[in-house]
């Protein structure tokens, strides 16, 4: 059968459609486990959870601070502000040390973890998002679709990958996480994370937290989901949001790929 110029490029705008929402329903989910408090002035940057404790960055300048916090109750039993001039961002332990990145500022502060004393300062190029780390490299996220791989002791550059969906970059990656030899990725201002190949930025694929905080409990437009830790010793997943009241405790719920109603909204 002869197919006309006009009917190729509908069959091919048609099957673009479906492969959209095919790739989109194939979001794994999530159970909630446990809940946990959590301070609801908390601007979450950074998590991550060490030996017992979360240990949390928060932001906005003026209110930057680093915490060691009880998971069951919330409390925050140990703290230090960080300088009014800085707005705090992304948050990586690395042996017996934390380090802490700054927004826009090109610095990031090594703490002692133990006594949270400020022990050096490390410069970088660009902004300052998410912090975790494999074991060998830091890895920093800035907002874009690149994440930079750095040496933890002078934050020199050593590689860096593009993240991308089906060769479609993905930006906006902010708090970060090393899972399961994967770095989990927040897209700010979506209730999703990425999952992304620390080989090569290939995602591996998405976990949808739609509805994980009830619309109610999100008391400003920033209070979007932000904030992942990882207990490996006990194979826990955690995340939590800016402003947030609650922090979760999630079990990720693989999803099988089935194409959904075309009137789903992205």
């Amino acid at each position: 059968m002869r197919v006309s110029r006009f009917q190729q490029i509908w069959i091919a705008f048609v099957f673009l459609i479906v492969t959209a929402t095919f790739a989109w329903s194939a979001d794994d989910s999530y159970q909630i486990v446990h809940t946990y408090p959590h301070d609801p002035q908390a601007y979450t940057q950074g998590l991550l959870y060490q030996d017992g404790h979360l240990y949390e960055s928060t932001g906005l300048n003026g209110r930057s601070s680093l915490r060691m916090v009880d998971l069951d109750t919330g409390r925050t039993l140990q703290s230090v502000s960080v300088p009014s001039q800085y707005f705090a961002e992304g948050l990586a332990v690395w042996g017996s040390t934390l380090i802490q990145l700054t927004w826009q500022s090109h610095i990031a502060f090594v703490y002692d973890r133990f006594s949270f004393r400020l022990l050096r300062t490390l410069p970088y190029e660009g902004e300052g998002w998410g912090l975790t780390q494999d074991g060998k490299n830091l890895i920093l996220s800035d907002g874009s679709a690149t994440l930079r791989f750095l040496d933890p002791e002078t934050f020199r550059v050593r590689r860096r990958i593009v993240v991308k969906d089906r060769g479609a970059p993905v930006s906006e990656l902010n708090e970060l996480e090393y899972v399961h030899r994967e770095i989990y990725a927040n897209i700010w201002h979506t209730d999703r994370i990425v999952r992304i190949s620390p080989a090569n930025g290939k995602v591996l694929g998405w976990i949808a937290l739609a509805g994980i905080l009830p619309d109610a409990q999100h008391t400003d437009p920033e209070a979007v989901l932000n904030g992942i830790a990882y207990d490996a010793a006990d194979d826990r997943l955690f995340v939590t949001g800016k402003l947030w009241p609650k922090i979760f405790e999630i079990k990720i719920v693989p999803q099988e790929a089935k194409p959904l109603p075309a009137s789903r909204s992205h």
